[in-house]
């Protein structure tokens, strides 16, 4: 277990505040986005270096990486990324039924509802940072785990899919079906691969 400080509400809105800041582009990702993205490799079967998932938070290419004003910044904020995914992967060692995604939450028809499709899309960013390593969920009998996200997150989905996700209140369902299967998708990963 790690013994890095949690971060503080402080130092997560300030995270935020970065990360929709003009200093970062169009592409980079939102907290719910992150939270999605962190989720992923915390849990998934291989360990992924910084250096790979990092540059992926800011968008797609180089270009898209953030202006930092100096050096210190730059640390700054890959320290409290650091310590984001960190805190992610502490709560599924020490109590993974505590874990609660970051998703949105929308009013509709006077309720609130959890909207995932950010944070699923994340997860499945993180995902496609190597793909083979996930091969063996999809293709095992528990690849239903990841139907919510995938339907949710995908970029592009079928007609027999789209009226799955075609309303709020369906969308709403299929986050609540998310988050129960994260910590599944978890317990995947930690049993031997038969």
């Amino acid at each position: 277990m790690s013994d890095q400080p949690l971060l503080t509400d402080e130092e997560f809105d300030e995270l935020d505040r970065f990360l929709m800041s003009s200093q970062c582009g169009d592409e980079t990702m939102a907290m719910d986005a992150l939270n999605g993205y962190l989720s992923a490799i915390a849990i998934g079967p291989v360990d992924v270096a910084p250096a790979q998932w990092l540059p992926r938070i800011w968008g797609p290419t180089p270009q898209d990486a953030p202006k930092f004003r100096d050096a210190q910044q730059s640390a700054r904020i890959h320290e409290l990324l650091s310590r984001a995914l960190e805190e992610i992967r502490v709560t599924f060692e020490v109590a993974p039924k505590d874990f609660e995604p970051l998703f949105s939450v929308h009013k509709f028809k006077g309720k609130e509802l959890l909207d995932a499709e950010a944070w699923c899309w994340g997860f499945l960013e993180a995902i496609s940072l190597n793909e083979a390593a996930w091969r063996p969920l999809r293709a095992s009998s528990q690849a239903i785990l990841l139907r919510a996200i995938d339907l949710l997150g995908a970029e592009e989905i079928d007609d027999t899919q789209l009226v799955l996700v075609d309303d709020p209140v369906k969308c709403h369902k299929l986050a609540v079906e998310v988050e129960a299967s994260v910590p599944q998708i978890q317990r995947f990963w930690l049993k031997p691969l038969q």
